[in-house]
């Protein structure tokens, strides 16, 4: 079914948000996120503080959307390159996963900052979290990688953990998701993750300046993290 086309209005109104969030993510490149301002935005668009408060009324506003639409941007980015591997190659997906997170952090810094990196200096997020959509779907897609690989993984997991170990709505998240899932298998997800993402941040914020090819070093952390689990090379 053909959506409804946008009316003229409603097309100046989208650009304009649109601008709005570039140039917010502009400034937080060149001053760091305390630099986003509306007023300051309001300066480099030419327009009005009134004008630009009917698009978002608070400063707070505008850094929740910003935060929802990037991370919602890399979550789709990393479950595209996911699922272009067959489920049957577990290792495979877990290697797309990683690569993907760490290209859309090369082509999106002050994105993947705003959501892992520089907290923005008094803003108070809204109940549940500014993305709780794509932070779920980051979750389910983290531990779905590991709930394949488990079988081959479980026998290799050092570690005595118990569902009180984690925040009673991942348990509740995962529990639903992945029935009969045990809460080790929980554990190796958010480790899986801190090695998925921790050479991505130190490459972000300029800290592998000693490897001249940051891409191989991240592919071998992968594979390296694959046979960890007890699977097979990727296919």
């Amino acid at each position: 079914m053909n959506e409804p086309k946008m009316s003229r209005r409603e097309r100046l109104r989208a650009e304009t948000s649109a601008e709005i969030k570039k140039i917010a993510l502009d400034l937080m490149a060149a001053g760091g996120p305390d630099a986003i301002s509306l007023r300051a935005i309001a300066r480099e668009m030419g327009m009005t503080a009134g004008a630009i408060y009917s698009y978002y009324a608070t400063r707070d506003d505008l850094i929740t959307t910003l935060i929802s639409d990037v991370y919602t941007s890399l979550v789709d980015a990393a479950e595209a390159a996911r699922d272009a591997v067959p489920p049957g190659d577990p290792g495979g997906r877990i290697m797309a996963w990683g690569r993907a997170v760490r290209e859309w952090a090369l082509a999106n810094p002050e994105g993947f900052r705003l959501i892992y990196g520089d907290p923005v200096a008094g803003y108070r997020p809204p109940e549940g979290g500014p993305a709780r959509e794509a932070h779920h779907r980051a979750c389910a897609g983290l531990t779905g990688l590991v709930a394949a690989a488990w079988p081959h993984a479980r026998d290799r997991q050092d570690g005595d953990h118990s569902w009180d170990d984690f925040s009673p709505d991942l348990v509740a998240e995962t529990q639903a998701a992945f029935p009969g899932l045990p809460p080790a298998a929980l554990a190796l997800t958010l480790r899986v993750w801190g090695r998925m993402h921790g050479l991505v941040a130190l490459e972000l914020y300029g800290h592998l300046s000693l490897s001249n090819d940051p891409a191989a070093l991240h592919r071998a952390e992968m594979l390296d993290l694959v046979r960890s689990l007890g699977l097979p090379d990727p296919s």
